[in-house]
């Protein structure tokens, strides 16, 4: 250190001494990098503040020049100006060009200038911004010695101070741009005394020896001409720096032709200035690297280090270096409170999150509140109504002007005012304004609103605000919400909560797609009772005055939903889907290669993981649930952190595609099993690199694999078809069961038969184990190798995958026919079905205390389900094959259920009548219904007189299954095909037959025509017109090289249309044997045609899902109806199996996926009803284009009515 500077450090030494508290002092020259933490400590342990001074002191007089400059900046920082004073004769005089000191980079000229400038020194902790300096230098560098603005805006505590300051710590920028220096003021919220104050206070720092004026200004107008005169003359190209600026008419006293830095969170205070200005937002967050860095540094540890909650406070910190400096700040005074800290920032309790320090808020919520009482008090209470708005959710101006009831110009003017002031961000780069708040906004909104959430009930029970959010935020952060406030709600109503509740949590599914689903029309499938219902039936009303189109499904109350919860995470089928240890939490993987974390209340979404490169078959979480395991055809097998979503491990040692991962039952030595399709099962322990055991023995997939209770024995299960069991610590097999003993026939031994083992569940004594392979469920003793049990799931069916609950003594089994079936192991019996997936569910898991189970599918979705509301369940499944009649009023349909129960139901009424018990294959009502007819598997037929109970039966059965049966017009005679490809005619009052008998493949189906004509069609790509009394073929058309998949006659009987699996329509005349239109263009099997009532027009739809409207006249394609969704699906769900036109031709009625109607004349949708299930066969429409009825895959009965 120069003499200069160490004798008058000596000279004012006493005080110094008496004055002077450490605290702060250290942190700055701590920061500067001329103070060690080891030395802070040592100054620390002095007993009194007069000592502590004195040690830091004496330690500053055994260091450098620079230590010097430290020092006298942080008096200046830290206020006390009078004791810097004392010591500015002694700065040491340093040279421009004096080189970059090694810990913080900055020459001497650079502090120098700084120093005597009044700029704050680095924070105690800091970590660079690079990309923002440097934006905030190039703005800078634009200025080039003109009068301008730079303004550096953003929330509180995003750090502008800091970036300020940091950006003029470069040599060559001072020295090129302001060699004349810089110059600082704190400006903060002023008033008028204030300001004048702060402007005298520039005054004397830029006139020291007063050469211009020996008395301070008395006015702000004279402190202006003053301020303009010192900077043009004694300070030209010098850099004016305004930290913390509030008002517009504040800037008017330095609009002088200065250069000006500014920092402010209202970008419109330079609106009424002149001169270039230029802008820097700060809305980007600190990087969670950058996040971990500062607490690494203020708590003295290495990142890598720091405990597991570090992770989690940055998270919950939303990237603010406020918070994070605050918190780092406070523990490092108690490195013991990690998860104190962090449960106040969860809990949101930030009053209790504050440290004093150099920032002008001691705490967050005080930096916050004062930009919003900055606030007009007209607008004030609109920023309040901001809590209801999503954390990392774009809204559009259309939602807050539902919530303000305001027209959208007044709404985005308001917008604006909290734009401008940085309590709310726009995105401007769509067609519309899309506005959000920051985390920590949100998170200080929703506290400071506890009190008058009441408020909210109003919007949280109103269906057009649950349309606009979920239309923006899908139904997840809904449910979410209708959970967190659930005491507020249920205080309001709680049957009304619950009825949103479950309607988001049962419709999640569909109010996720594209395009979104009309939700008055979802309401209108809600029990009677349910508020959603009540409010959508009241809108639909209104809306139907306007002409919209609306169903009442009228039969809905026998109907039960056993699902709590239906999501939809991913884009593609979804493989695996299990629970964390506690139930909170639910992990699934799939064909979309990604991991997915959602809360199991609610199906919020924590966290999204591109986690492999090809599909994701299994993933599973540890005991202790701080990690997620997941495998894939990519042969990997990775580690996750299942809070954080970090990539711990990855192991490649497998060659081909990893079908399952298992973690050990206890924490204490955690071990993950992997089986693949290599036919090695591997053993890894997470405290190391590489596989510690594999498993050799299979000959074929291992598909699945279970550690016992005790953790002591692994069982796997292969394609081999064998289950195998293994010991963990020795790696040795210990037992082989060839399951596939079970199903060789003994008389007739089929070696080569392949059985696939599928899956492998202990029971919690360990004792037991329960395997699944084909359709059979077996228990076998592990210590005696014997069969205990078998349950025998059905002959139509293989099992996918199943899980077993101890607790409860229950399997849940994945059926390949879409279902999902429930059973008893003690009994051996079955105890539910669980319909409501669209296709093949590939996993399901029980919960671990098991009151629920999750069902994981082809669909796109998981269903979570509760076990007892599954097993009370009774509800009946009707089969596909129904008859409906419209008679007046009356809508009687005909169905067959799944305990082969014949049953006649009144569609108004809801009466059943349960009429026979036959294996029926299909059935059909006379006209008058007099009669019913059915057929069966065996080829027979018989008629049910229903007055008085009198069956008939045909004496010449079919050879194989029927398929279709009408009566004819006087009910006398009745028609059926059958898969022997021929069509009976049975005047069955006189045992009369006609067989018609030309078909060289099995009919596909029949229509009657007039005149005792009957058309039919078949898998021989022919139609043929018949005369049913001589049984001869009049006409015999050679339609198709495929088959035939449906015909239809127009209306005035003159033309009949057929389709076909080779893609085209054809419109024929009964005159001419060759087509009169041949209609090319669909991509799929063409599967049905329908005339309008004119016999104009004809429609056609194909299995993408596409319908198309022709002209009759002239064979043109008039619309294109169905075009793909946003998310490349068919907007149709599927094949279109039936079409329908309205009696005055303006409306078409499609079934496929869905029931859809279509306005005929723009070719546009006018509305869709979700069915339960899917794959719909037949839409049954009333005369008057009112009524429609219709089963779907699921076995539930649909009786739609027009609302009117």
């Amino acid at each position: 250190m120069d003499a200069k500077a160490r004798n008058c450090l000596l000279q004012h030494r006493e005080a110094l001494e008496k004055d002077i508290k450490t605290s702060y002092i250290m942190d700055h020259m701590i920061s500067d990098g001329f103070l060690t933490i080891s030395e802070e400590e040592k100054v620390r342990n002095e007993p009194t503040q007069q000592q502590r001074a004195a040690m830091l002191i004496k330690m500053i007089l055994k260091k450098d020049n620079d230590s010097y400059i430290s020092f006298y900046n942080a008096l200046l920082h830290e206020g006390y100006k009078d004791l810097a004073a004392l010591l500015h004769d002694g700065i040491p005089v340093v040279s421009s060009s004096s080189g970059k000191d090694s810990v913080s980079g900055i020459t001497s000229y650079v502090r120098t200038v700084l120093c005597e400038g009044g700029v704050p020194q680095r924070p105690v902790v800091f970590v660079t911004r690079k990309k923002l300096v440097n934006a905030i230098q190039q703005k800078l560098s634009k200025l080039k010695g003109e009068p301008g603005w730079v303004t550096i805006h953003g929330m509180a505590g995003c750090g502008k101070s800091v970036l300020a300051a940091e950006a003029v710590r470069d040599h060559s920028l001072l020295e090129d741009c302001f060699p004349g220096g810089v110059h600082w003021v704190s400006v903060g919220k002023q008033d008028k005394s204030g300001l004048l104050m702060k402007l005298q206070n520039l005054c004397t720092r830029l006139d020291q020896d007063e050469s211009f004026s020996q008395r301070l200004p008395l006015n702000i107008e004279e402190a202006k001409d003053r301020l303009r005169i010192l900077m043009l003359r004694k300070h030209p190209r010098s850099l004016l720096i305004l930290d913390d600026v509030w008002d517009s008419w504040v800037l008017k006293a330095f609009d002088n032709q200065c250069q000006i830095l500014l920092t402010t969170r209202d970008k419109s205070v330079t609106d009424s200035v002149m001169g270039p200005k230029y802008v820097v937002p700060v809305e980007s967050s600190l990087g969670k690297e950058k996040g971990l860095e500062i607490l690494s540094l203020f708590v003295n540890m290495k990142k890598a280090d720091l405990p597991e909650q570090a992770h989690s406070i940055i998270k919950e910190c939303k990237g603010s270096p406020l918070v994070v400096s605050l918190i780092g700040a406070l523990l490092r005074d108690f490195p013991n409170r990690w998860e104190y800290y962090l449960k106040q920032l969860q809990n949101k309790q930030f009053k209790r999150i504050r440290k004093s320090s150099s920032y002008d808020y001691e705490a967050l919520d005080e930096a916050m509140s004062i930009s919003v009482e900055m606030l007009r008090e007209d607008i004030k209470y609109y920023y309040t109504d901001l809590s209801i708005l999503q954390k990392d959710v774009k809204v559009p101006t259309k939602v807050l002007c539902i919530l303000w009831d305001m027209e959208t110009e007044e709404v985005e003017d308001i917008l604006q005012e909290f734009v401008n002031k940085s309590l709310l961000f726009c995105d401007r780069k769509g067609k519309s304004f899309r506005y959000y708040l920051h985390d920590l906004q949100v998170d200080f909104l929703t506290e400071k609103n506890c009190s008058q959430l009441q408020e909210l009930c109003a919007l949280m029970f109103s269906l057009d605000w649950i349309k606009a959010k979920t239309e923006l935020v899908g139904p997840a952060h809904l449910i979410h919400e209708f959970v967190e406030y659930r005491h507020i709600l249920d205080e309001k109503d709680c049957a009304v909560s619950e009825n949103f509740q479950e309607f988001l949590s049962l419709n999640g599914h569909l109010l996720g797609r594209q395009p979104f689903p009309n939700i008055v029309q979802l309401g209108l499938c809600e029990p009677e009772t349910s508020e959603v219902y009540q409010q959508a039936k009241l809108q639909a009303k209104q809306e139907v005055d306007n002409g919209m189109l609306y169903l009442e499904w009228i039969n809905k109350k026998n109907i039960t939903n056993l699902s709590r919860l239906v999501v939809r995470p991913h884009t593609d089928a979804v493989y695996h889907a299990c629970f964390s240890e506690d139930g909170q939490r639910i992990a699934s993987c799939g064909a979309d290669k990604t991991l997915q974390v959602f809360k199991a209340e609610t199906g919020e979404k924590l966290l999204e993981i591109k986690a492999h490169e090809d599909e994701v078959l299994c993933c599973a979480f540890s005991t202790d649930d701080r990690f997620i395991a997941t495998c894939s055809v990519d042969k990997k097998v990775k580690i996750w952190n299942s809070v954080t979503g970090e990539l711990v491990h990855t192991y490649d040692e497998h060659s081909e595609q990893v079908n399952c991962c298992h973690f050990t039952n206890s924490s204490h030595h955690l071990l993950l099993a992997t089986g693949s399709s290599d036919c090695f099962l591997k053993l890894w322990d997470l405290n190391q690199k590489e596989c510690r055991n594999t498993m050799f023995g299979h000959t074929n997939s291992v598909n699945h694999c279970r550690f016992s209770p005790d953790d002591k024995l692994l069982a796997s299960c292969s394609s081999d078809g064998t289950l195998k069991l293994w010991d963990v610590t020795s790696a040795n097999e210990r037992k082989s069961f060839n399951v596939k003993q079970f199903f060789l026939n003994s008389e007739d031994p089929q070696e080569d038969m392949e059985v696939i083992v599928k899956c492998c569940l202990w029971f919690a004594d360990g004792a037991r184990i329960m395997v699944a392979a084909k359709n059979k469920i077996f228990l076998f003793d592990i210590h005696t190798s014997g069969l205990l049990g078998e349950i025998h799931t059905g002959h139509h069916s293989t099992i996918q995958y199943c899980d077993f609950s101890p607790q409860n003594h229950l399997a849940v089994v994945a059926l390949s026919q879409y279902c999902v079936e429930l059973w008893n192991i003690d009994s051996c019996s079955k105890v539910a079905d669980c319909r409501g997936h669209l296709s093949w569910v590939h996993g399901v898991k029980f919960s671990p205390d098991g009151s629920s189970f999750l069902t994981s599918s082809d669909d796109q979705t998981i269903r979570l389900w509760e076990t007892k509301k599954v097993c009370k369940n009774s509800a009946i499944m009707l089969k596909q094959e129904v008859d409906v009649v419209f008679q007046e009023n009356e809508v009687m349909v005909l169905a067959v259920d799944h305990i082969r129960r014949l049953q006649l139901i009144n569609g108004k009424t809801g009466q059943i009548d349960y009429l026979t018990e036959a294996q029926v294959s299909c059935c059909c009502l006379s006209p008058h219904l007099q009669y019913i007819a059915f057929g069966d598997e065996n080829g027979t037929i018989k008629i049910l007189e229903l007055v008085n109970n009198r069956i008939f039966q045909s004496r010449i059965r079919h050879k194989k299954t029927v398929w279709h049966i009408q009566f004819t017009a006087d009910e006398k005679t009745l028609i059926s095909s059958s898969d022997d490809s021929a069509i009976q005619v049975w005047n069955w009052q006189l045992e009369e037959y006609v067989f018609l008998q030309a078909h060289q493949e099995t009919v596909k189906d029949f229509r009657l025509l007039k005149n005792s004509r009957l058309l039919s069609w078949s898998f021989d790509g022919t139609v043929k017109v018949w005369n049913i009394i001589t049984g001869k073929i009049e006409k015999d058309f050679v339609c198709h090289q495929g088959t035939v998949l449906s015909c239809d006659i127009s209306h005035d009987a003159t033309k009949f249309s057929s389709t076909s699996a080779d893609k085209t329509a054809k419109i024929w005349s009964f005159d001419l044997l060759l087509p009169l239109h041949e209609l090319r263009g669909h991509n799929g099997c063409v599967r049905c045609s329908a005339f309008s009532m004119d016999s104009t027009l004809l429609a056609t739809g194909d299995d993408n899902g596409e319908i198309r409207i022709w002209n009759v006249s002239n064979g043109e394609l008039l619309h294109l109806c169905a075009p793909l969704s946003e998310e490349g699906a068919a907007t149709h769900g599927g094949w279109v199996t039936d079409l329908c036109f309205s009696p005055d031709g303006k409306m078409l009625i499609s079934a496929g996926g869905y029931i859809k109607w279509w306005n005929v004349v723009t070719g546009e949708s006018s509305q869709t009803f979700y069915t339960n299930g899917t794959n719909l066969k037949k839409i049954h429409v009333s005369p008057d284009f009112k009524t429609y009825v219709t089963v779907d895959n699921l076995g539930i009965l649909y009786i739609l009515q027009t609302l009117e």
